[in-house]
């Protein structure tokens, strides 16, 4: 059992996807960062310089203890603008991932060696196709 175990996590593909999961988090980390701290605070100040990522409806405001100003039931509040964010992030990634596939695929293509198109069969000689009419001749009387 542990033989298998062993061979399974070290074969290539669990060990790329491994390689890719962590690469990908990397990834969403910068593009999160791309949108909450660049792309962001831009589209907050083209609209009047609204911060997006704290636009939100209340449904139910907190309630406080007036006495140790602790808050004793939370907001309930739709975070409009945190699903902005999300939007924003996902069209940046589909972005981006398109773009690098496209990429892969002209490698791919750059790298593939042309094919030549298949030969038409040469002809037949003459005295071949004399002798496939004699068997044929031969097969009808016969």
């Amino acid at each position: 059992m542990w033989k298998d175990l062993k061979a399974f996590l070290l074969k290539g593909n669990v060990i790329d996807l491994a390689v890719a999961v962590v690469i990908g988090a990397a990834f969403g980390a910068i593009v999160n960062s791309l949108v909450k701290d660049v792309i962001m605070p831009v589209i907050g100040q083209l609209i009047s310089g609204i911060d997006l990522a704290a636009l939100k409806i209340v449904l139910e405001s907190a309630v406080i203890n007036p006495e140790t100003m602790e808050i004793t039931t939370p907001e309930v509040a739709i975070n409009i603008g945190l699903f902005i964010n999300a939007i924003v992030q996902f069209v940046i990634i589909g972005t981006v991932i398109f773009f690098i596939i496209r990429g892969i695929q002209k490698l791919q293509r750059r790298g593939k060696p042309i094919e030549d198109k298949p030969e038409e069969p040469a002809p037949r000689p003459d005295d071949v196709i004399l002798l496939e009419e004699i068997r044929d001749l031969l097969k009808k009387q016969g």
